[in-house]
């Protein structure tokens, strides 16, 4: 015992020497420094090496921008992680959230608060068709992963089909429904039952259709698959609303229709993940809704709160909740219809309709459009521009005759060379933007002008010209 005390003793006093070695070496750092090497030393980096990364030290954010201890502005372009919807420091929100703190800061979900019922009718009014009942979560994954045992609970089938360039979140079921390479270093530990399908990517073809001759082979692939694994085996269909951080590849005309079509024919529920594509980004409150298609559920999140509170919802038809009548629903979460949660949500919900940020997500989008195709005239290093409403990207490739990528698939560090250079410009010249592989995105928030889409667009094409470089 007598040693066990002294080494524990000695620990501790050593833990206070490095400690104290680290304050002294920190004494001189300025602010900024001090705060990056605190999150460096006492903090890990998602999706990152520890070592060498260099993140910006936020110190306040106002509309779309961000601003750092040392007084530099950076312009947001992908909305955070697309999901700051209303843009920055609303202090509309800010309040709904204090009056709802002051009066109940949580409660079970076995519970009901005026803030619940009211959230839940307001998605029942903007959400499409008979979507009419919402399971709130805790965040886009975990609407996902409840998305996937609802329909197994109420189908009693257990496969669910997805496809492979998607996203669906970072748990291990959500991880598996997506394609993400990320996943891959747990490759192991995938959960059981998802079943992937190709994407119907029209710049790359899986089969080598043009546009103009296209005969919806993509489609016809879903079908076989559909086959192949038993339509009585197939709980759902997981497909997002529109693409998002895969690359924005935007699915053909009548695409979701067919799927839709698909799963009526045998009896599949289709999932539409709205996590990314939710709430105004596409200029429609869904991306379901720019297809005219209504699901069987919408599993959302990030516009939901425009990230100002951590929380997510599943939103399900009336034909499914129905079905939990009379039979227990086996789900649920600690903080499921958080009451913080809930009061910001309601108040962002509002605040897209008080100041029309669907209609001007619309309208912005346009523009983009136009100024992305002057761009690419004048950028040999543009292959492609995809976007829906301010949820787009630049593909960016070597040559546009042979498609050959800036960067490949799930590039290693050694293939991100000219990548990590436009990325840098950017931010050099202050830009905040998600660049991944050959992709540089545009998801600014719901509320910029066109002033500042020339600001950013005129960054962003000086740092592409660093690609022009590489072209040939």
């Amino acid at each position: 015992m007598y040693i066990r005390a002294s080494g524990t003793i000695a620990a501790t006093a050593n833990k206070k020497i490095v400690k104290k070695n680290t304050m002294a070496q920190t004494a001189t750092l300025s602010e900024t420094q001090e705060i990056i090497q605190d999150n460096l030393d006492y903090t890990l980096f998602s999706w990152s090496k520890q070592k060498g990364i260099n993140p910006i030290a936020v110190k306040s954010a106002s509309g779309v921008y961000l601003y750092d201890y040392d007084g530099k502005r950076y312009l947001d372009f992908s909305s955070g992680l697309m999901n700051v919807n209303i843009g920055h420091g609303d202090q509309r929100v800010t309040d709904a959230v204090v009056r709802q703190m002051q009066q109940l800061s949580y409660v079970t979900p076995s519970c009901a608060t005026k803030a619940r019922g009211d959230v839940g009718k307001k998605l029942a009014e903007i959400s499409p068709g008979n979507l009419t009942k919402t399971l709130f979560t805790v965040c886009g994954a975990s609407a996902i992963e409840n998305a996937v045992k609802l329909a197994r609970l109420y189908t009693g089938k257990h496969k669910i089909l997805a496809r492979y360039r998607a996203f669906h979140g970072a748990s291990y079921g959500s991880m598996s429904a997506g394609g993400d390479p990320r996943k891959l270093p747990s490759d192991s530990q995938q959960s059981p039952n998802f079943i992937h399908i190709e994407d119907p990517y029209c710049y790359r073809c899986p089969w080598g259709q043009e546009k103009e001759s296209c005969t919806r082979l993509c489609i016809d692939h879903v079908e076989r698959i559909v086959e192949f694994e038993g339509p009585e085996n197939i709980a759902a269909i997981l497909m997002e609303g529109e693409s998002g951080s895969s690359g924005c590849i935007k699915y053909p005309p009548g695409y979701l229709k067919s799927i839709r079509r698909i799963c009526d024919k045998h009896g599949i529920l289709l999932i539409a993940d709205e996590v990314m594509s939710g709430f105004g980004r596409t200029g429609e409150w869904f991306a379901c809704d720019v297809h005219g298609v209504v699901p069987d559920m919408i599993a959302t999140a990030k516009g939901l709160t425009a990230g100002y509170i951590p929380f997510g919802a599943l939103i399900v038809s009336d034909t499914i909740a129905k079905h939990f009548d009379d039979h227990v629903l086996w789900l649920g979460l600690t903080y499921s219809a958080h009451p913080v949660g809930c009061a910001a949500a309601l108040e962002v919900l509002n605040i897209y309709e008080e100041d029309h940020l669907i209609e001007n997500a619309r309208e912005m989008g346009k523009y983009i459009d136009a100024r992305a195709a002057e761009m690419k005239k004048k950028h040999p290093s543009i292959g492609d521009f995809r976007n829906t409403g301010l949820l787009g990207c630049f593909e960016l490739v070597k040559n546009r005759d042979t498609k050959e990528p800036m960067a490949p698939f799930n590039a290693k560090p050694g293939e991100m060379v000219v990548m990590n250079q436009v990325a840098a410009k950017l931010r050099e010249l202050g830009m905040y933007t998600f660049v991944r592989w050959n992709y540089v995105f545009i998801a600014p928030p719901l509320t910029i002008n066109k002033e500042q889409i020339d600001e950013g667009l005129a960054m962003i094409s000086e740092a592409i010209s660093i690609a022009d470089e590489h072209v040939h």
